[in-house]
């Protein structure tokens, strides 16, 4: 056998082992999921006793605790959570009763801002809490295998995304980096309000949860068909940085 004919099958035979790697770890990951072709198992399927029974409630029933833990927050009156128990329970798996796609700024705590505990809350964040495909993905994994019937966009006073989005598109600035691309992200949302009358920033903000919310509504086909079958809710909201309000907007 030639030099090349050699280093040919030797590089064939690296691939195949590592696509049957990769094929194999694929296959344990569906097994773990409880998955089978062309079918999710939610967290209710594939156990007759979820982690955190309490969170196995309908939409409606999360979206108002939901707001109750932030009445608790505003008001000072956050719950003691035993973390101790909480983390046996949730070796087993876990059935969080909210998804929130929220900003990375760290003044922003979704946990905290709802009085939840661990395995409440499933929690995808970017800076400028815009849908990607990446985070699309994670709360489809959220709502079709973990079970999670609420969805919150989370957008924030004084969004340090938002307002690169609007010097990008009002001053040109050129950010350094990957940062142009938060700013092209968020740029129709932000091109959306620019004549609008009152704050640019917070008419911006507001938008682009809105544009956030109506983009995961027509997300197909596993968000589409929980909402169709009225198993999910998806609805925005605008976090307050002096009182830590969410003020649903969509």
């Amino acid at each position: 056998m030639c030099k090349s004919c050699a280093s040919t099958s030797s590089s064939n035979s690296t691939d195949r082992r590592r696509f049957l790697r990769i094929a194999g770890l694929g296959a344990g990951a569906l097994l773990l999921a409880g998955t089978l072709p062309g079918k999710l198992a939610t967290a209710a399927e594939k156990t007759s006793t979820p982690p955190k029974p309490q969170n196995a409630i309908g939409p409606e029933q999360a979206l108002q605790r939901l707001i109750a833990g932030n009445e608790r927050y505003v008001s000072g009156n956050s719950q003691t959570h035993d973390f101790k128990d909480e983390r046996e329970a949730l070796v087993s798996g876990q059935n969080p009763f909210v998804a929130v796609l929220s900003c990375s700024d760290s003044r922003i705590a979704p946990e905290y801002a709802f009085d939840t505990a661990r395995g409440d809350l499933f929690a995808i964040r970017v800076a400028g809490n815009f849908v990607t495909a990446e985070g699309l993905a994670s709360l489809e994994y959220a709502v079709a295998v973990l079970g999670a019937p609420l969805i919150l966009v989370l957008g924030h006073e004084s969004c340090g995304a938002i307002e690169a989005g609007i010097k990008a598109i009002k001053d040109q600035t050129v950010f350094p980096g990957h940062i142009p691309k938060l700013t092209e992200a968020l740029k129709p949302s932000i091109e959306k309000v620019l004549k609008q009358p009152g704050n640019l920033m917070e008419n911006a903000i507001a938008q682009n949860v809105k544009d956030s919310v109506q983009s995961l509504n027509n997300a197909t086909p596993l968000l589409t068909e929980a909402l169709g079958k009225g198993t999910l809710k998806i609805v925005g909201g605008v976090y307050r940085l002096s009182t830590g309000k969410v003020e649903l907007i969509a």
